[in-house]
């Protein structure tokens, strides 16, 4: 006697362009954005985009990008030397020239894995 399986269900693989992940990736982690609301429009695991995610930041080394923008000298502001970083918009952070390049890495990956 022959025996017959049948698989029910969605059982299948799709094959993501590089272009693809990086938009689906780019709409989960917006500010405000859902990752399993983002998932279930593309069909697909939560998970998945996080090791999308993981992926893509081993993939660009750890840069992030930089928007450089005119000195703005408002009333809390150190001197014109002080470097600041904005954070997804969530935090600022002021770094003067003699902090130890060691520290305000450690600071800065913090932030950013807020």
């Amino acid at each position: 006697m022959e025996r017959m399986e049948i698989i029910t269900g969605r059982e299948r693989r799709r094959e993501w362009s590089e272009g693809q992940k990086r938009a689906l990736v780019a709409a989960a982690f917006a500010p405000g954005a859902v990752v399993t609301q983002v998932a279930r429009r593309a069909d697909v695991s939560a998970s998945l985009l996080y090791r999308w995610r993981r992926e893509q930041a081993a993939l660009e080394g750890g840069f992030a990008a930089v928007m450089v923008t005119p000195d703005r000298l408002d009333a809390g502001a150190m001197d014109g030397s002080a470097m600041e970083i904005e954070v997804g918009g969530v935090a600022r952070l002021r770094i003067p020239p003699s902090t130890p390049p060691a520290l305000a890495a450690s600071v800065v990956a913090a932030l950013v894995q807020r």
